[in-house]
């Protein structure tokens, strides 16, 4: 059973295992005997579950398209000083099925074993629109995927591949994002064909078989009005209609039915979050407090965490993973700083990856697969000091309140960047406050704190120093002045 607000680090599976084969002086090593040290320190951390991102056989196709496009080959030897190590996305599946370079199939659900009883779950990638487009399922099953005709093609080449078949040639579309260029590595599933949907219902049930939780990777493409936004025209045009139930609404049924606890995580956009945690969703993306984290300033931010609670529980907070550029260069450290904190105190599953713990300024292509990146240290022990600070039970079965601050003069309106709540345990107050601006600022926050004696000191965690306050001041509530730019309070204390 999870705990409230859960902690979830993505590890990138691949760079991850070569670079503890190189530290350990172990080339064969493979995902199941990685030293346990590992796995505990990652669990000293805090971390409740662990996604290892990318463990699927890659595909070969993919791995050859990658090695022949020159953006990528660039980007390769930029970060790398070479492209040999280019190899297949992790989101263009050939099988559910460990990849060989890893290990050996059997060694997932003994990895998920060894992890349970670490106290942690294990978390995987389930890709439900689309697979490589040299998946075997398509010479099984081509009526699942999305098709078009020879004319489709000629007129849209950037659209569809050809495929040869034992009836003449196919046209398959490519999987993509309705906003973006087409992932020409990939084959677009069908989702108005009953049999598409029994086939990946089934794949659920496979990988349900091997770890404790799956990270769905672009949920709502799959949702029956943005499938039909997408490709309605060729699918009219074959016969199909739009169902008249979600896919997910009946995969996650089937899936709970015999795994109760199993874990359902969405990547989802565009204000969708809500609709899917309906569906069945334990957890989604929270793009939104990215978003305002990294663009707008405290007032947007406060405003996103006035939502309804049920939503915040289980909302996805992240400032780093794969997809976006590395928070230390997007937000600049010091705001990379305010911005973890803020997405490690409030409610919600708290995502972090591996490289974001480890301060690395380049995001990293995906279809890399062994890098030697040298960690920031002063990143490292930031995040090393947090997280142990946030995996008090304070921050997972106490009560969250979201405080008033007000301002210290009628001049003064700095107050308005600082952002606060409380955690409140059995005698445990946790009170956090952060500066969301470059400038610094002063404010009340409106929180009992007890008095002792004419001054009362309160320990901040983060600097490890304790603050001084007038006794008599705290009647009015928590006076913080001239906290600095990007400045940080966790406050501990017994009530």
């Amino acid at each position: 059973m999870l705990r409230a607000n859960p902690h979830l680090i993505e590890i990138n599976t691949r760079l991850w295992l070569n670079e503890l084969r190189r530290k350990y002086a172990s080339p064969d090593m493979t995902i199941s005997t990685i030293p346990d040290e590992e796995w505990q320190a990652l669990r000293h951390l805090g971390f409740d579950m662990i996604w290892l991102m990318g463990v699927w056989t890659p595909s070969p196709e993919s791995a050859r398209i990658a090695r022949e496009t020159p953006a990528l080959r660039e980007e390769a030897v930029s970060i790398a000083g070479s492209d040999e190590n280019l190899d297949a996305s992790p989101y263009s599946i050939y099988e559910y099925k460990l990849n060989p370079g890893l290990g050996f199939e059997w060694e997932l659900k003994a990895l998920r074993e060894k992890l349970n009883a670490m106290g942690m779950k294990l978390l995987l990638d389930f890709v439900s629109n689309h697979v490589s487009r040299d998946n075997p399922c398509l010479r099984e099953c081509l009526h699942c995927f999305v098709r078009g005709t020879a004319d489709d093609y000629k007129a849209r080449p950037d659209w569809f591949f050809e495929l040869d078949t034992p009836d003449g040639k196919a046209y398959v579309a490519y999987a993509r994002d309705p906003n973006f260029p087409a992932w020409t590595d990939s084959a677009q599933l069908n989702y108005f064909h009953p049999e598409t949907r029994e086939k990946m219902t089934r794949q659920l049930l496979e990988v349900a078989e091997m770890c404790d939780g799956v990270r769905c990777d672009m949920v709502m493409l799959t949702l029956n009005d943005i499938h039909e936004g997408t490709w309605g025209p060729l699918l009219e045009r074959s016969g199909f209609r739009r169902p008249e139930r979600e896919f997910w609404e009946t995969a996650i049924k089937a899936v709970k039915e015999s795994h109760r606890e199993f874990v359902f995580l969405a990547e989802v956009y565009w204000g969708l979050e809500w609709r899917l945690q309906q569906l069945g969703f334990d957890y989604t993306y929270d793009k939104v407090v990215y978003d305002r984290l990294r663009s707008l300033g405290a007032d947007e931010v406060r405003g996103h965490l006035r939502a309804e609670k049920l939503y915040q529980k289980r909302s996805v907070r992240f400032i780093d993973n794969h997809d976006e550029d590395p928070s230390v260069e997007a937000f600049g450290w010091p705001r990379a700083q305010a911005a973890a904190v803020v997405i490690s105190t409030i409610k919600g599953l708290r995502f972090y990856s591996d490289s974001q713990l480890n301060g690395l300024r380049r995001r990293v292509p995906l279809q890399l697969k062994d890098l030697s990146p040298e960690p920031d240290l002063a990143v490292k022990k930031f995040y090393e000091k947090l997280l142990k600070i946030v995996d008090h039970p304070a921050f997972h079965g106490g009560e969250w309140a979201l405080l008033e601050v007000r301002p210290c003069s009628k001049e003064d309106r700095s107050f308005s960047n600082i952002l606060a709540w409380s955690w409140a345990q059995r005698r445990t107050l946790k009170i956090v406050a952060v500066n969301y601006s470059a400038s610094p600022v002063c404010g009340i926050l409106n929180v009992q704190v007890r008095a002792s004696g004419e001054t009362t000191a309160l320990f901040e965690q983060l600097s490890d120093r304790f603050f001084s306050f007038a006794s008599d001041s705290l009647r009015d509530g928590l006076r913080l002045e001239n906290i600095p730019p990007y400045g940080v309070y966790i406050f501990d204390m017994e009530f």
